[in-house]
């Protein structure tokens, strides 16, 4: 008996033993606060994945003030005893996990949470924040604004690749994709404009209620509220594509012909890649020229002025590449960008412009010391180059490379599967080589080494 006392009183005092004799719990974990990006480390969050989000907002474009609501419903993937969320700027005036008032406090841009219970592997849960105050943009590496920029009517709402966070609380990254409600309040002779369907638009009291549905899984950056005095055309296309193009006054006339190419463009756009990957499509064409850019918010892109056609085609292209087929990684931007500038040259291509072949030529004979050159596609670097040239134009030649190297018969078939395969969900360049290569049947290590890794100008393949 003594030994068996003796070695009862050896497994109370083992720290391990101890914690489980007592039913203690396991030990406290917390999400990360970033989702690992290399170029943007705080962005998104781990430990959880968000389904859904309701986000319910007020504006007053007078003032400039936002009231929202948002609630995420979301799944634990570890356990949690604390986890963060992207936000900055507003100020958070409630916030709850499940139906119990949970603490919180701010960190830079992320709003850390902590749950009056631990949440299990695997638990779904839903958060809801309450918050108000004047959003503002934030600036990029490269110095470009981002998210919630206000305009003389409203405000433009492009949030790639931060800009999410200066107006709903989010997970932040791309690898995070969800579905989305909108409820959107403005005053009265404003719209509302977000992403998907429009399920309903109601006014009284002097403000319009705008409701929209997203239901295809979507990025946090390629969300949009964007407000404004806005010419509204609304049509279902042959193939049961619902169009809402929302257009502001001052860019009407120049707007007109290049939106009513929208529906041949989808079209031939669904011929090359697969079938579109959206039920809502469109146009939000904002005068706000001080923005500087486009975004291809996801099934209806937002641009600061009247688009031309090939900016149509290029941020339409996005909605395959990368809107239905999103990024791991900033750094595989060329994986979003490269494509849809290549789609502008084989759209050219096609009706009667520059063969691909002859743009690929007339890059190709920049200097080495051109900034095409800079750096090489598949490594910007750091998030101030993801929007440079080399992204985009070097990134496109990458592809007019490949398709000399393999042919066009394969090249298309490359560009297709890559777009059914990873349909709602994401690709890495790695993953796009090896498909290329299964396709092909052709050893393309070297090609894309030289293309996408390689600084500098390459020899001409």
């Amino acid at each position: 008996m003594p030994k068996a006392v003796r070695r009862t009183f050896v497994l109370v005092t083992t720290p391990v033993a101890l914690a489980a004799l007592l039913g203690a719990a396991a030990p406290a974990s917390t999400g990360s606060s970033g989702a690992g990006d290399p170029y943007f480390p705080l962005a998104g969050n781990g430990g959880y994945h968000v389904g859904h989000y309701d986000l319910t907002l007020r504006y007053d474009t007078g003032s400039g003030r936002l009231d929202g609501k948002a609630v995420l419903t979301a799944r634990a993937t570890e356990r949690l005893t604390r986890f963060d969320l992207d936000f900055t700027g507003l100020t958070v005036t409630g916030l709850t996990v499940g139906k119990a008032k949970a603490g919180f406090r701010r960190s830079g841009q992320e709003l850390v949470v902590t749950p009056q219970r631990a949440l299990r592997k695997g638990e779904r849960f839903t958060v809801t924040v309450t918050y108000q105050g004047k959003p503002a943009p934030v600036t990029d590496p490269d110095g470009s604004l981002d998210g919630w920029i206000p305009t003389d009517d409203g405000a433009f709402v492009a949030g790639e690749p931060q800009g999410a966070m200066t107006w709903f609380p989010a997970n932040n990254h791309p690898k995070d994709k969800s579905s989305y409600d909108f409820t959107i309040t403005v005053p009265q002779g404003r719209t509302a404009v977000a992403n998907g369907v429009l399920l309903s638009r109601r006014t009284a009291h002097g403000r319009t209620t705008f409701r929209w549905h997203q239901s295809e899984p979507m990025a946090a950056y390629l969300a949009t509220a964007t407000v404004g005095k806005f010419k509204v055309e609304q049509f279902t296309t042959g193939n049961g594509i619902r169009v809402y193009n929302a257009v502001d006054a001052r860019e009407a006339a120049a707007s007109a012909p290049v939106l009513k190419k929208l529906p041949s463009v989808l079209e031939w756009e669904s011929k090359l890649f697969g079938p579109y990957p959206f039920r809502a499509a469109g146009s939000i064409v904002d005068h706000a020229h001080n923005v500087g850019y486009a975004l291809e918010t996801q099934s209806r892109p937002v641009y600061d002025r009247a688009p031309d056609l090939s900016t149509l085609v290029h941020e339409n292209a996005h909605q395959w590449f990368g809107d239905s087929v999103s990024l791991t990684s900033w750094k595989d931007i060329w994986l979003n960008e490269g494509f849809a500038t290549y789609a502008e040259w084989l759209y050219a291509e096609q009706h009667g412009g520059d063969s691909a072949q002859k743009s690929f030529d007339a890059l190709y004979a920049k200097p080495a010391s051109d900034g095409l050159w800079e750096f090489p596609p598949g490594n910007p670097g750091s998030g101030a180059n993801i929007f440079g040239t080399p992204v985009y134009a070097r990134g496109a030649m990458t592809l007019h490379a490949l398709r000399t190297a393999v042919g066009d018969r394969a090249f298309f078939l490359i560009l297709r599967a890559w777009a059914s395969g990873h349909r709602y969900g994401h690709g890495t360049t790695a993953q796009f080589e090896h498909l290329a290569q299964r396709v092909s049947g052709k050893d393309l290590d070297g090609l894309f080494r030289t293309w996408l890794d390689t600084p500098g100008k390459p020899n001409r393949p």
